[in-house]
């Protein structure tokens, strides 16, 4: 059973996307890498479902 949701869930998609670009400006390949990778493990435990984050790894590898 799917529950994790793919389709734009955002009020405002364009200027999250604006921000997180401007998060990575100036940053070296590495800092860039290392804050997503904050980013992931912040934004899966406000998730706080585990098979909704597992749902959303096997998507992002398809």
């Amino acid at each position: 059973m799917t529950k994790l949701t793919t389709t734009t869930n955002l009020t405002n998609p364009d200027a999250v996307y604006a921000a997180i670009i401007d998060a990575h400006r100036d940053l070296t390949d590495e800092q860039s890498a290392a804050f997503n990778a904050r980013m992931v493990l912040l934004l899966a435990n406000h998730i706080g479902d585990d098979d909704i984050v597992l749902e959303a790894l096997n998507a992002a590898q398809a």
